[in-house]
């Protein structure tokens, strides 16, 4: 555990379990997977930091991990899932540090870093200050390689940090005003890597290398310039290039195009066990591309390892079909979202007749009331959902258990007086209501067709609306066109997942409440506004949605964590109330296939895109094959 002082100075130093190790990085034992000798390493000894990351783990080295991906693309989740950070949370989601050795944290204000002595990138140069340097200085504020400037959580009032380099190891980053984000930031399921592999990348800047001999490699790769070039070297979300060194427990060793892509493990990974084991335990992971509709079948079948991504809780009958035979189990965690299915009133649809109806929150309240929740849950979860608005789970400590059910039960007389008070009482033949410029009331309802939970819970809530006049078409189509309809103000209602983060602590921020995000379906021109500084999208106008903006801008202004809390609380029950986003039933739940003698994943836990990283903060790495559980570990 760590030291965790909360008030106007936070410190976390180094984990208490380091002070275990039995005399040093010395201790550390050579993985077999190593002691061929045929890469021609330096001992483990001089491989591994002097203070490395020690973890409670008791596992075994060796083997390899096959599992599937839809397409090659999403060979990048790995940097999700195996969650290799420079601060991350564990499994309390509580910040610890990772690649740091510690940091020190002023009020918010002043955030300084400390690196492990002796930590390497994977080709095993230095993991030093200059990496810090170098992205800060030569990426982030260079205009070629980052027109839009430094990324947005790293600036307060618009205004960057100062950026000090200490010395070797340690290094700061100062704000004149609170930025209580940067921290979660750096934990979250996307990494935003705020360093780089400094010594590699040089040679691909013009600061550093010939720039007409990197204008000519740009071109010999039909690209624009040296600065495309670089970006296209630069690659640690995408894992694309098997040449660029990385400090997660595994490197990507081919490139597309390819069917199978194989992992190999980093030698100079900064993690042991207590008993001397550089970790990861496992010395692959192989990802076969596959068609996603087939996941079930081939899992199933017994042609994976571990797979979790693609699988849904309609797979685990199938899944549990070939357990016997094929050697597997299932695994069953909660999936903390929001909801399953939400409905996203688009407040800034351009058609003035529905951009008047959605703002009214009597309408949002009627669709709300109009939905029988407990027949969805029964059809979609099997009746093991939670019924209820889009809101956070029992297990956040924001958690309020009536803001799952205000405004949210079925009523549908209730439902109809609200339309009715609204003036909406005019009917058609079949029965369906008519908008006041005598339109059909047909809600068409866009979403991307990637998730059958979702078509067919929006075909029954059609059955519920019929009963209170409303019809609903279902609109689905590509992702990207849908956004984009989206961000145009084509759209009237879209139909998607709830948060993403339904298990939030206070220090994390709201930022999926207030009107911040483009990508937000209910308010895409508020977001676009606010990403744009006011350059393009619509100002908020509306006084309920201009309070989510500032509370955000309150808990943005502050590291109180009381204040911190009473934020989130009331931008929660503003939701509620609102039903900005009209939630169904939250609680699927995420089957993971697991190999039998595959140890180390918890038997049940929470699974999640934030603040989990799916499976990232219950460590993949210390993941390893049980030979005496039945099965040789593979090589």
């Amino acid at each position: 555990m760590m030291t965790w002082l909360r008030g106007k100075r936070l410190v976390l130093a180094l984990a208490c379990g380091l002070l275990a190790l039995p005399a040093g990085a010395q201790d550390v034992k050579e993985t077999p997977f190593f002691k061929d000798g045929a890469r021609k390493l330096p001992p483990v000894a001089e491989r591994v930091p002097s203070t490395p990351l020690v973890v409670e783990a008791a596992g075994q080295p060796g083997g390899e991990i096959v599992t599937l991906v839809p397409r090659a693309r999403d060979i990048r989740y790995i940097s999700t899932y195996s969650y290799t950070r420079l601060v991350g949370y564990d499994r309390h989601l509580q910040l610890q540090p990772d690649l740091l050795e510690s940091f020190d944290n002023q009020d918010d204000r002043v955030y300084t870093f400390r690196l492990r002595a002796g930590h390497r990138w994977s080709d095993g140069t230095p993991f030093t200050a200059e990496d810090f340097r170098y992205y800060w200085e030569d990426i982030a504020l260079n205009k070629e390689l980052s027109p839009a400037g430094p990324p947005e959580f790293m600036l307060v009032d618009g205004k960057p940090p100062r950026f000090e380099v200490l010395d070797e190891r340690t290094i700061r980053y100062s704000w004149d005003k609170p930025n209580p984000r940067f921290l979660p930031q750096l934990a979250g399921p996307l990494d935003p890597a705020i360093y780089r592999a400094s010594k590699y990348l040089k040679q691909f800047h013009a600061k550093y290398a010939d720039p007409t001999s990197l204008e000519e490699k740009a071109k010999q790769q039909k690209l624009k310039s040296w600065a495309a070039l670089h970006n296209r070297v630069d690659d640690m979300k995408e894992q694309t290039n098997p040449d660029l060194p990385t400090l997660m427990p595994w490197r990507v060793t081919n490139a597309a195009p390819a069917n199978r892509f194989v992992f190999e493990r980093n030698p100079y990974y900064h993690r042991v066990d207590r008993q001397g084991h550089q970790l990861p335990y496992v010395d692959r992971v192989v990802m076969d591309v596959s068609a996603g509709g087939l996941f079930a079948a081939k899992a199933n079948a017994g042609e994976t390892d571990l797979l979790f991504r693609g699988l849904s809780m309609g797979d685990i009958p199938v899944l549990k079909e070939g357990e016997k035979m094929q050697g597997y189990k299932t695994l069953i965690w909660p999936y903390a979202r929001g909801t399953e299915l939400a409905l996203y009133p688009n407040l800034n649809t351009v058609d003035p007749v529905w951009r008047q109806l959605n703002r009214d929150v009597r309408f949002r309240r009627a669709l709300s009331l109009g939905i029988d929740r407990k027949t969805l849950n029964n059809a979609l979860l099997f009746g093991l959902g939670t019924e209820g608005n889009n809101t956070v789970v029992s297990e956040s400590p924001l958690f309020s258990p009536e803001l799952r059910t205000l405004n949210a039960v079925y009523d549908p007389a209730q439902a109809s007086r609200l339309l009715d008070e609204i003036g909406l009482t005019k009917r058609n033949g079949a029965g369906f209501r008519l908008l006041p410029d005598g339109r059909e009331l047909e809600i068409i309802v866009e979403t991307d067709g990637e998730s059958s939970l979702v078509v067919d819970g929006l075909t029954l809530i059609g059955e519920f609306w019929r009963e209170i006049g409303v019809r609903l078409f279902v609109k689905p189509q590509d992702r990207t066109v849908l956004r984009n309809r989206s961000f145009a103000g084509l759209t009237v209602m879209v139909a998607a997942p709830g948060f993403d983060n339904a298990v939030p602590t206070p220090i994390m921020p709201p930022t999926e409440l207030a009107p911040m995000r483009q990508d937000n379906y209910a308010w895409p021109k508020w977001g676009q506004h606010v990403e744009t500084k006011g350059m393009n999208g619509e100002a908020i106008d509306v006084p309920e949605a201009k309070r989510l903006s500032d509370l955000y801008a309150t808990w943005m202004s502050t590291g109180d964590e009381a204040v911190q809390t009473q934020v989130w609380r009331e931008m929660l029950l503003n939701h509620a109330e609102n039903q900005w986003v009209i939630g169904t039933v939250a609680g699927a739940l995420q089957p993971i296939v697991v190999r039998n003698g595959l140890q180390g994943l918890p038997v049940k836990a929470l699974y999640s895109w934030e603040p989990t990283a799916m499976l990232g903060i219950y460590r993949v790495d210390e993941i390893y094959w049980n030979k005496a559980a039945g099965k040789e570990a593979r090589r």
